[in-house]
């Protein structure tokens, strides 16, 4: 099993009504924040567009209305690594078919290597068939072209010169530099525990970052099936991380219950959750307030693991 200490990954708002005041710094400033009360990773999300109708999403209402504004993910990391020298760098998703695979190893490997080694790749497939229509892609495709692209970044980050030939992507002897500034770029599969998802992350990831409401036994499941896999693949199964959603609990006051959240990381961590992940909004509405807490729950969670 892997007896790395668990990490603590914040989801910073790169969207929608949190950037209505139109500051794209203060999302930084509480990046740095968070690298000073000793968060270990911030995440931020993706879409490259919108289209109207968002009922396509699965787990209840959208997030936002199409027209919000949603930052470019790979650029907002990048500006957090020109103010911050510790804190991991985390995609928590990309879309990485939409970019086209040499395009995106190229800047995940600029921006690894211009971070010291801090990025942590999430991908998807992403849920809304516009994105792919104006990326000019198959949206019924999306699984195989994930695969392609992961297929071909692995090449170009790992050979010199690298080779590939997929169904989607194929070039012959080439060379992509700067390689990663760390030894190996870490790729967190999202996902459900379809066969294509197991497979996925048994050959390219590093970690699993379960669909949205993954419940213990979901948990625990990924667990198992996911580091049988990656034994069947020929590959060390302790590698594995996998990545969960922590509810924040609340007193009367609005303050975080120190002993109830504490709980409701001990039960993610028996399940294998090696990186408990919370959404800053969930921590408080407001980014300020909500950055004030981090300490906190950074105490609750080196504690919970003792």
């Amino acid at each position: 099993m892997n007896f790395l200490p668990p990490t603590l990954s914040v989801n910073l708002p790169n969207f929608g009504d949190v950037l209505a005041r139109d500051n794209f710094a203060h999302l930084v400033d509480v990046a740095v924040r968070a690298e000073e009360c000793g968060v270990d990773r911030v995440n931020v999300t993706d879409h490259v567009v919108m289209g109207a109708d968002t009922s396509g999403y699965a787990w209840g209402p959208f997030a936002t209305e199409p027209d919000a504004m949603w930052l470019e993910p790979m650029t907002v990391l990048a500006v957090i690594a020109g103010r911050t020298r510790t804190i991991r760098l985390g995609t928590g998703v990309i879309i990485a078919a939409l970019r086209g695979a040499a395009v995106l190893a190229k800047t995940a490997a600029t921006l690894d290597h211009m971070s010291g080694g801090r990025l942590d790749l999430g991908v998807g497939t992403g849920w809304q068939e516009k994105e792919y229509e104006a990326a000019g892609l198959s949206f019924a495709d999306r699984g195989p072209l994930l695969d392609d692209t992961l297929a071909a970044c692995r090449a170009l980050w790992e050979h010199a010169p690298a080779s590939v030939q997929r169904p989607s992507v194929a070039f012959t002897d080439v060379y992509c530099a700067p390689r990663p500034g760390g030894r190996r770029i870490p790729v967190w599969v999202s996902g459900s525990l379809s066969k294509p998802v197991i497979r996925r992350l048994a050959r390219w990831g590093d970690g699993w970052i379960p669909i949205m409401g993954a419940g213990p036994d979901e948990l625990r499941r990924g667990r198992d099936l996911l580091r049988g896999a990656l034994e069947r693949d020929g590959r060390d199964p302790d590698v594995l991380q996998i990545r969960g959603r922590l509810q924040v609990v609340h007193d009367s006051a609005g303050e975080i219950a120190v002993p109830a959240t504490a709980q409701a990381v001990k039960e993610l961590l028996a399940v294998g959750v090696t990186d408990v992940m919370v959404p800053l909004t969930l921590v408080h509405p407001d980014p300020d307030r909500a950055a004030d807490r981090l300490a906190t729950l950074v105490t609750v969670l080196r504690e919970a693991a003792l």
